[in-house]
């Protein structure tokens, strides 16, 4: 599991609350995470000592040649890491919450009774702690939005000991960022690096305030580019990966280079049990830049939409595709009246260029699309029918709330292609209310997959919608066979509809 790195620091009321959730976790089988949210999948860098066994600690990395002690580089960025420190009021809890299930009161007394709440329970106002980076000598410090979301008051300890209070400038939860000021001058800012220059296998140190121990510094090296761990509020994830090691506490803190630049922010480790087990994942510095500087001067983030939903290449799609290499974003769906329409962007398109800069997946498509500013043109290379061409698409503002339309009809009568291992059907308006589907939906439904069968093999799932094969619109059980036995038994290029989204599969030649 992955997990934010952000610690919860609670007093002797929070001491026996936490002990009543460790107690909810055994009784209703649920997750129990150290931060305020629910952090089943990703655990965050501020943390609350855990209860449970701490993790073997990976092995120390081995020391750069040449270089036998990374001293002068802490003594140069240590003073522009701080710690923040936040608080949240007071509250009760919904009735939903396990604390309703009397047994707690047996436990617990009347600090977790019911009565007087109106079915609520009250839970005791909570701190929490992690790490900042001090970005400019005036006062601005650099976090996670995960270390101060819902918190009513943050204070920040610099490394001198002086603590003051902090206002939050603006926060950013799709890139889990956060910009805080504090009254001071002429602090110790740390210098940005370039993190699209940094390799794999660079030097980095690690620091932040782990589990409330004070200051720490680690090393390691960059693992990994352009991660991503599918928690966060929207997403916008390119993350640095590192064996560096990163707790609960590092969170919002500093991820150096041996130059003593910041080339990322801590924000998630990956993890069964919570600790450090060497999958630590930073926000790179070149996203930092550009979310703290519009939080800094407007208090918001503005992003620029294309106005496509997107698939990753694999093997399979590169080859119907023809396509030269594994690598591009295959477009499944242009949203009506969106740039992308207005561009001729297509169903099936292959994006594999933005701005002259190679698009290796979606994730990093939607990474470049999302730090142009809105209202910019942007030059796309696409592959069509096997042949590349240049499109100019003029960017709109994303705005926070993207849904997308719906629509459906059909007709038909019922079948089955056995070699392949399905049962497909035409889709009736009935079968289409059934599924609740959109009238736009039109295609061949399927009823039934043999587990053990090729379509399985291929993705497919029962209530997938195909609506065409090989780029040919399938309406008639009749003209899906038709369109599979026109391929000569290569693979066959699907296009479905599942579950509000379209999207593209490879159906292997049947077994004969």
């Amino acid at each position: 599991m992955t997990h934010y790195t952000s610690p919860l620091d609670t007093r002797r009321a929070a001491r026996s609350f936490t002990a009543a959730v460790a107690v909810a976790a055994a009784l209703c089988g649920i997750a129990v995470g150290s931060t305020w949210r629910d952090t089943t999948a990703v655990h965050a860098a501020s943390a609350a000592p855990a209860a449970a066994a701490p993790a073997a600690a990976p092995a120390a990395p081995a020391i750069a040649a040449g270089v036998s002690s990374y001293a002068s580089v802490v003594d140069q960025v240590t003073p522009s890491v701080v710690t923040v420190r936040v608080g949240k009021k007071a509250q009760l809890a919904s009735a939903a919450s396990p604390f309703s299930d009397p047994r707690f009161r047996e436990f617990f007394g009347r600090e977790f009774d019911e009565r007087g709440s109106g079915g609520r329970m009250r839970v005791p106002r909570q701190e929490g702690l992690g790490s900042g980076v001090i970005i400019n000598a005036d006062g601005y410090i650099l976090t996670n939005h995960h270390v101060v979301d819902g918190a009513d008051k943050v204070e920040v300890e610099l490394a001198d000991r002086r603590v003051l209070t902090a206002t939050v400038v603006g926060d950013d939860a799709p890139s889990d960022l956060a910009v805080l000021k504090v009254q001071a001058t002429g602090l110790h800012a740390l210098p940005l690096g370039d993190s699209d220059k940094a390799r794999v296998g660079d030097v980095v140190l690690a620091i932040g305030n782990p589990l409330g121990v004070g200051q720490t510094v680690t090393s390691g090296i960059i693992s990994a580019k352009g991660r991503t761990t599918g928690n966060g509020d929207g997403s916008f994830q390119d993350f640095l990966q590192t064996d560096a090691p990163i707790n609960h506490g590092n969170s919002g803190g500093a991820l150096v280079n041996l130059q003593g630049e910041l080339l990322g922010v801590p924000s998630q480790i990956m993890s069964p049990s919570g600790g450090n087990i060497g999958l630590g994942f930073a926000i790179p510095s070149n996203m930092a830049k550009n979310v703290m500087g519009q939080l800094i001067s407007s208090g918001h983030v503005r992003r620029a939409k294309l106005g496509v939903a997107v698939q990753q290449i694999t093997a399979d799609l590169a080859s119907s595709l023809g396509l030269s290499d594994v690598r591009g974003a295959l477009v499944n769906q242009v949203e009506p009246g969106s740039p992308a329409e207005r561009a001729g962007l297509r169903q099936g398109d292959v994006i594999t260029e933005v701005q002259g800069r190679r698009v290796t997946d979606g994730n990093e498509l939607r990474n470049a699309i999302s730090n142009t500013a809105p209202g910019t043109s942007v030059a796309l290379k696409v592959v069509r029918d096997g042949r590349t061409s240049d499109i100019s698409a003029k960017l709109e503002e994303l705005k926070a709330s993207n849904d997308e339309s719906e629509g459906r009809d059909e007709h038909g009568s019922s079948t089955s292609p056995g070699r392949y291992g399905m049962q497909v059907s035409p889709l009736t308006p009935e079968l289409a209310r059934e599924y609740e589907l959109p009238r736009s939906v039109k295609g061949v439904v399927v009823t039934d997959v043999d587990p053990d069968g090729v379509a399985a093999e291929s993705g497919v799932q029962p209530n997938d919608v195909i609506e065409k094969v090989n780029g040919h619109t399938t309406t008639t059980v009749a003209e899906l066979k038709t369109a599979i036995e026109q391929t000569g038994g290569k693979p066959v290029l699907v296009l479905l509809h599942r579950e509000g989204h379209s999207l593209f599969l490879t159906l292997k030649p049947a077994r004969s």
